[in-house]
């Protein structure tokens, strides 16, 4: 006889540019602590942990479900393309050799290809999206032998075939305690914590996977409880660095500057950052901002080219990197640009184009992948469709990318060098500087301490 335990696995053993804590999981276990309290959970880590420790450790604990967290599908990296879907399918496998508890699965990289995975891995159940609630109904919906089929965001085998429900609910009051096994790991290697404060993503970007993973749909979460969250791990923890992992953060500007009055009203000396866009962020709103901790500022910039805006599907303007960026080093805030270079509509022009607007920015570093990763259902995918990138029937899990046949990527290293700015491409080693720099307690995503 089963006892009433849930073991919740996080996959991912990506750690490049640093290992990120599960943060999904850490939402789910805690709902469900909250709602099933006759249920213990258990979160194993395998960035902790080796495949066969996970089956002694799923031997002795006799969960009655397993719930594996699926957060990358690939490195996207077009340099090395390196696939993890063949590790995900082997966890599965040897879980199947010493448990018959029932297996879900979830996560970002699941939620992006939800029906392939599914088919792929062959899991029990899968829930794409945000999982709380659909989770939650589905312990309890099996457990009273209730009718399971109709909910939301569930994936699951029937008659042979593969059901996929639609989406139908949105989920945002949420509290968050982070693994008291895990956290010590994270704030050591990784040098932040991260927390949402939105989920969902408005924008139309034409290689992006948000709105996919989390929807258009904007979800605010409860201030009140992000700010409970920040100060248990300030007083119990000692740790004053966060970030938020919000799509977009300054999206809903009447709600950030209620988050940023609580946390400086709580009094408590937290640092964070956060990804942000070049709209709806003037310099009143930067300040709030600041006083309550803001330390990083990540631009989605993707380009500083207005032919190379416009095709990326961007809301924003060149004018709009500039003055914002000015603003940045007006108030002293560090920020960093991250860009795609050889997406659609790049040609050597607008390189050329780009690289000469980064010359007028001062004091950042500019990440640049190269190449857009296409994942299913973007206009990304349609534009590589109708060019012969790609074939309408590739299904896009294993890592295919647009890379431009307008640029000449052999001298993109040698023309960013000539602008005097810190360029970054994909296939440099920053792990060394780090890891120095972790030991001598330096905390957050560091790549200020880059800038030339």
């Amino acid at each position: 006889m089963k006892e009433n335990k849930i073991l919740f696995i996080s996959a991912n053993q990506h750690t490049v540019p640093y290992p990120v804590y599960p943060i999904g999981l850490s939402y789910i276990t805690t709902y469900l602590q909250e709602k099933l309290p006759e249920y213990e959970t258990k979160m194993v880590d395998l960035n902790f942990n080796t495949i066969e420790e996970l089956k002694k450790i799923t031997q002795n604990y006799n969960p009655k479900f397993i719930g594996i967290s699926f957060r990358n599908i690939d490195d996207v990296n077009s340099y090395n393309r390196e696939e993890f879907v063949t590790h995900y399918s082997n966890i599965i496998d040897n879980l199947r050799t010493v448990s018959d508890a029932k297996i879900i699965i979830g996560g970002s990289g699941f939620s992006i290809f939800p029906e392939l995975m599914f088919k792929r891995l062959n899991p029990d159940f899968g829930v794409y999206g945000e999982g709380e609630e659909t989770i939650l109904k589905l312990i309890n919906n099996i457990d009273n032998n209730e009718d399971y089929t109709g909910l939301s965001r569930l994936v699951y085998n029937k008659n042979g075939q593969c059901v996929f429900n639609k989406n139908e609910s949105y989920f945002s009051d949420l509290n968050l305690d982070f693994d008291k096994d895990l956290i010590d790991f994270y704030w050591e290697k990784s040098g932040m914590l991260n927390i949402q404060t939105k989920r969902g993503c408005p924008y139309n970007c034409i290689y992006c996977t948000y709105p996919l993973i989390e929807g258009s749909k904007v979800r605010t979460l409860n201030t009140d409880k992000i700010v409970d969250t920040l100060k248990k791990l300030y007083y119990q923890k000692g740790i004053d660095y966060v970030f938020f992992t919000d799509s977009v953060f300054n999206i809903n500007n009447t709600y950030n500057y209620e988050l940023a009055e609580k946390i400086i009203a709580s009094g408590i000396k937290i640092h964070w950052g956060g990804y942000f866009t070049f709209k709806n962020l003037d310099e009143d709103l930067l300040k709030v901002l600041k006083k309550s901790g803001l330390q990083h500022v990540e631009f989605g910039t993707e380009a500083i080219s207005e032919k190379c805006l416009k095709t990326y599907g961007k809301n924003f303007t060149v004018n709009d990197v500039l003055e914002k960026s000015a603003l940045c080093n007006k108030l002293d805030i560090p920020f960093a640009h991250f860009l795609i270079t050889g997406g659609y509509g790049e040609t050597d022009a607008t390189v050329d184009e780009t690289y000469a607007n980064s010359k007028l920015i001062d004091n950042t570093v500019f990440f640049t992948f190269v190449g857009m990763r296409i994942y299913p259902g973007t206009k990304l995918q349609e534009h590589a469709i109708r060019e012969g990138v790609i074939d309408k029937n590739d299904d896009l899990l294993e890592p295919k990318y647009y890379l431009s046949k307008d640029v000449n990527y052999d001298t993109l290293k040698e023309r960013a060098l000539l602008t005097r700015k810190r360029w970054v491409f994909p296939d440099e080693d920053t792990t060394t500087i780090t890891n120095k720099l972790r030991q001598r307690n330096k905390k957050g995503p560091l790549w200020e301490y880059m800038t030339m």
